[in-house]
């Protein structure tokens, strides 16, 4: 035990001192053991190596008491009936999904899911907010179906436009770029709906000051997640600016992300988000 508490000691300086900025970070102690080194020169041991296992839907949240779950082909919501507003929408999305076979429709329809509680058009009308997607058009351009779904008015919330169009366009061909990258991912997206949002429309639509998204790598060899929150406002600031762990998400929003992981693996992948190990696209700097 002496000899791997010096081989730690001796990593951690060493890695401190070979580090321009040191966040918390998972290495390997010269005697093969895995840890994870923190900031404040605290350590913790990895007992085995993140392995995948089978979880039916692994990108669905907690669920709620009394909350309304809408599923659809392409993804699932929890509808906020009160607020006409989702909660959340999650979905897989897989490299050969990110392939488009159709165009955009444009026709926003009510989600026929939906048998009252439901946004309309004319609660967008002459506000001067986009009816910004939570699952984007583009990840659901896979089928006819799909299509549809992703302009159920379930699916849409208020965006400032050069936000919608902006910073949240490039997060959006950012996370297809990474579904290509990796075979598949899952992703959790939403609005943060907090008291007292400003709101729109004869329904009282809420408008997030905030939007984010959760990601998982649920794929072998390098499983791992990254989370983003988002003002609504237009940005020029590389992706890379907003990204944060999973675990910030769920403080900021208080949804539990991803809880069907083993409890290692959840505590471990929520916790640290290293940039190096995803692949940004032209234009976003590392």
């Amino acid at each position: 035990m002496g000899d791997r508490r010096y081989a730690i000691i001796f990593l951690l300086v060493s890695f401190i001192f070979a580090s321009p900025s040191f966040a918390q970070k998972e290495a390997t102690t010269t005697d093969g053991s895995r840890v994870i080194l923190y900031p404040d020169g605290t350590w913790k041991a990895i007992t085995k190596d993140i392995e995948t296992i089978p979880i039916d839907h692994p990108e669905l949240p907690k669920p709620k008491p009394f909350e309304l779950i809408l599923t659809h082909t392409g993804y699932i919501l929890s509808y906020n009936t009160s607020r006409h507003i989702a909660n959340w929408a999650a979905y897989e999305l897989t490299a050969n999904e990110t392939t488009p076979l159709l165009g955009r429709t444009d026709h926003f329809i009510p989600d026929p899911l939906l048998t009252s509680g439901s946004a309309s058009n004319d609660d967008y009308k002459n506000t001067g907010y986009d009816k910004g997607h939570l699952v984007p058009a583009a990840d659901l351009a896979y089928s006819a179906q799909t299509m549809e779904e992703s302009f159920y008015l379930s699916n849409m919330t208020p965006q400032v436009p050069g936000f919608n169009r902006g910073i949240w366009k490039r997060l959006e061909a950012q996370v297809r770029q990474w579904a290509v990258d990796d075979s598949a991912v899952y992703i959790v997206t939403g609005g943060v709906l907090t008291k007292d949002l400003p709101v729109i429309g004869g329904n009282q639509i809420p408008v997030p000051k905030f939007f984010y998204k959760v990601i998982l790598d649920y794929t072998e060899p390098e499983i791992k997640g990254i989370g983003f929150i988002i003002p609504n406002k237009a940005s020029k600031e590389p992706l890379q600016h907003f990204a944060v762990t999973i675990d910030s998400v769920e403080r900021l929003t208080r949804i539990d992300f991803f809880y069907q992981l083993p409890d290692a693996q959840e505590r471990i992948i929520e916790s640290m988000t290293d940039l190096s190990k995803w692949r940004w696209t032209t234009g976003e700097k590392r």
